[in-house]
């Protein structure tokens, strides 16, 4: 069952967004500030800016500002992500957790370590090729899905429950993998499984960003397109819509979103989940603002879970996927109980 969405005029959109860009960026700015020091949002803008003393630059951008940059992206693109799979599917539950897209991306990234990696734990290549290894993955995972859910993958209780088989499956392959290993910088791959932000560096950074930003203007592109998705395939035809082939390159850039921004943060559930349902409780149903304000959405809840747990478990480093775990779990039975009340 999809939420009461109120209707909403054109100028009222830009508006409503422009405010969560504004939240987004002042929550951002905290989470810079916030930590074992605090670091007043001025000196943290004028670091960011080119000055301010050398410790506190250090601090900001090598410690603070990375985490927070990579969880802006990860965030945004897995809640993209999970707009698009809603969408396409005309399932309020869909989401890259719930279809073993995450999964799949962090199977095929652990296989990528296990691989690659010699017997001092060292990666033997370059650690740019991994979000392709989690593309792969995440793209076998959505595929997997579909096929074994055949003509009944609008059933939403279909989907779920081969999108659960086929995640659980991927996790334990994914600690076959860890087991048997070696592993490239093994405490982090464990740390990344449960979900981290803190544990990734500019380079890295630079990767997700120049993979994810094509697929986000990529995403803006096929949005437009979507409206007519939700006819069936003579009528999609008859407006110029190929509809199976639209379907696939959907779940492409859905898989394609996950696995960029999982790849160096790990398999954070429930984002792309609860982001696009609030984007459309917010800006209403148009699509382009739906996507925007699933990425704003999305970026602002994982920056702050990782603030969350910054703050309430410091000096201990807890994943931030544990804050969106603890969240979106109760909120999808929510969804389901409340889908099967709708079905009757």
């Amino acid at each position: 069952m999809t939420p009461f969405i109120p209707a909403l005029s054109a100028t009222r959109a830009p508006l409503l967004l422009a405010i969560m860009t504004i939240a987004t960026v002042v929550l951002a700015l905290s989470g810079v500030a916030f930590g074992s020091s605090w670091i007043p949002i001025d000196r943290v803008a004028a670091v960011i800016l080119g000055a301010g003393e050398k410790t506190q630059s250090l601090i900001v951008l090598q410690l603070r500002l990375p985490r927070v940059v990579i969880a802006i992206l990860a965030g945004g693109g897995m809640a993209v992500a999970g707009f698009l799979l809603q969408k396409i599917t005309r399932n309020s539950l869909a989401s890259p957790g719930v279809l073993g897209v995450i999964d799949g991306g962090a199977l095929g990234v652990v296989i990528f370590l296990a691989a690659l990696s010699d017997e001092s734990n060292t990666l033997v290549t370059s650690i740019v090729f991994q979000p392709l290894a989690a593309m792969a993955g995440a793209t076998l995972g959505i595929a997997a899905v579909f096929l074994l859910s055949g003509r009944q993958s609008v059933s939403a209780v279909r989907l779920l429950l081969f999108g659960i088989a086929v995640g659980a499956v991927a996790k334990a392959l994914v600690m076959v993998m860890m087991l048997i290993g070696p592993i490239y910088r093994t405490s982090q791959a464990a740390r990344w499984i449960a979900g981290a932000v803190n544990e990734v560096n500019w380079t890295e950074i630079q990767i997700t960003a120049l993979l994810l930003l094509p697929l986000l203007v990529l995403s803006l592109a096929v949005a437009r397109k979507l409206p007519p998705a939700d006819l069936d395939e003579v009528s999609a035809r008859s407006v110029g819509l190929d509809l199976p082939v639209f379907r696939l390159l959907v779940f492409a850039v859905a898989a394609a979103l996950t696995a960029v921004s999982v790849a160096f943060v790990g398999a954070i559930g429930f984002v792309g989940l609860m982001a696009p349902h609030l984007a459309r409780l917010i800006v209403g149903r148009s699509m382009v603002a739906g996507i925007i304000g699933s990425f704003l959405l999305g970026a602002f809840m994982l920056v702050g879970a990782d603030l969350v747990v910054r703050v309430l478990f410091a000096p201990t480093e807890v994943p931030a996927g544990t804050v969106t775990a603890i969240i979106g779990a109760p909120y999808f039975l929510f969804l389901l109980m409340s889908k099967q009340r709708h079905d009757g």
